[in-house]
């Protein structure tokens, strides 16, 4: 069982070189990250604006005139 023990310690010894801080790395940090959640939100809201909006909007294309005559069908030259 020394091995196992041995083996544990050596693991700790890595990982605990890997949580130091490097003070030349460059992190977002919690305002980066409030920021990103905030814009995220924003985002958000104006697809769920968007799409409501997008809801009301008619698509049908209103009926062409009717060629077979009338005031409007043809244009008077002059």
């Amino acid at each position: 069982m020394p091995d196992m023990s041995a083996s544990a310690s050596l693991a700790m010894t890595h990982l605990v070189t890997l949580a130091e801080l490097d003070e030349d790395k460059v992190t977002p940090g919690v305002l980066g990250f409030i920021v990103f959640a905030v814009m995220a939100l924003a985002v958000w809201g104006l697809m769920k604006s968007m799409n409501r909006h997008m809801g009301k909007v008619d698509f049908k294309e209103p009926a062409e005139p009717d060629p077979s005559g009338g005031p409007e069908a043809k244009p008077q030259r002059g």
